[in-house]
Parts: structure tokens; sequence; C-alpha cells
């Protein structure tokens, strides 16, 4: 039976066509589904569209922690380990969970218990991603800008996290527990 697949030049061409279709379906990232779950495997996905600059780690030399970082380019006068920010913005800065651009997004348990992470978001793409400028992330006291940062939690609520690794050019292997976004204007202005 002779049809029209059996035809050379038409059949190489739909089968060019399909497996270029294919091809590009498994180049593209998955996107989150409205249940809160990102399907797949997170490590397999490819970065999402840029929107501005790419990730880079802008200055591999200057030797900073990221709490000085965040604290200079948020504005939020937080002093002390990471792991302790949350607590101590407490009755001083709004708390959410909602990220907002120049708010300190607060890591915590980074490798252990006793240690956190703040980064301070430079751009929304989505409501599961976000860009985060920080610094000393890959523990060599560099600053990294535009550095994605996947909401992967069940609730869309910024508790466990993926970060891309720039060196490596994809999702980190991890996933971060967060406690949320610390908002930079005070909440009780200072009485003259």
């Amino acid at each position: 039976m002779a049809g029209f697949f059996d035809t050379g030049p038409a059949r190489a061409l739909c089968l060019g066509l399909m497996a270029l279709a294919l091809a590009a379906c498994a180049t593209t990232p998955a996107p989150i589904s409205a249940g809160g779950r990102f399907p797949g495997d997170l490590r397999a996905q490819s970065l999402p569209e840029p929107r501005g600059a790419l990730p880079q780690v802008t200055d591999y030399a200057a030797n900073l922690q990221c709490v000085p970082f965040a604290r200079q380019v948020s504005g939020v006068d937080i002093y002390g380990n990471a792991n302790t920010w949350w607590a101590q913005a407490a009755g001083r800065y709004p708390r959410s969970n909602s990220p907002a651009y120049g708010s300190v997004f607060v890591i915590h348990g980074f490798n252990t218990s006793a240690r956190g992470h703040v980064s301070v978001v430079t751009h929304i793409d989505s409501s599961r991603l976000i860009r985060v400028d920080h610094a000393n992330w890959l523990n060599g006291g560099e600053i990294s800008r535009g550095v994605p940062v996947l909401d992967v939690s069940a609730n869309n609520d910024w508790t466990e996290v993926r970060v891309w690794h720039i060196p490596g050019d994809h999702w980190g292997g991890r996933i971060y527990r967060a406690d949320g976004f610390i908002h930079p204007f005070q909440l009780h202005a200072a009485m003259s």
C-alpha cells in the first residue's frame, strides 16, 4: 500500500520536520504547572530566556561576604550572620513570601543549619523566577549579578528554591530552604 510516507523526498522532508520539532521541544524549558509543581527533573531544565544581561560573576576579587554586600545594596540595616537576618528583621522591616525589587532574599541552612545566605532581588521574571545579585555564593568572595533563582516549592511560597550555577551554566543540584524576603523600608520611622 503506497502512501504519503512511502514517497522518498516527501517522507524525508516530513521526518526532518518532525525531528526538528522534537528537538525544539527538548531544549525548551518546561513550564511550571498550575498545580505548583515543576514537571520533570529540575537539573535537566535549561535556563529560561533571560530578560536583560546573562548571569555572571562581575568581580572575582571583591573579597566580600554576602551580608555586607546585601546591606550596602539594599539599605536593609541589619548586621550579623545571614542566618539571623530573618529574625532580626521582625518588627523592623516588612517580611513576606513575595519577591519585590530591592528586597533581601534570605536562605537558611546553607551548608549547615548554622549558616545562611542573603541576596538582593534585581528582577522578577515570573511568579516562580527571580534574579538576584549577591556576594560569596561560590565561596570565593566574588560578586555575582543577575543570578536566576527558581521557586520549586509545592505551594509557590518561595520556601524551597534552586539557584543557577554560573560556572556550570545550569541549575544547581541542591534545593535550598528559604525564609523569605525582607523589604527595604523600616516599619517604624525614627522620631526626632
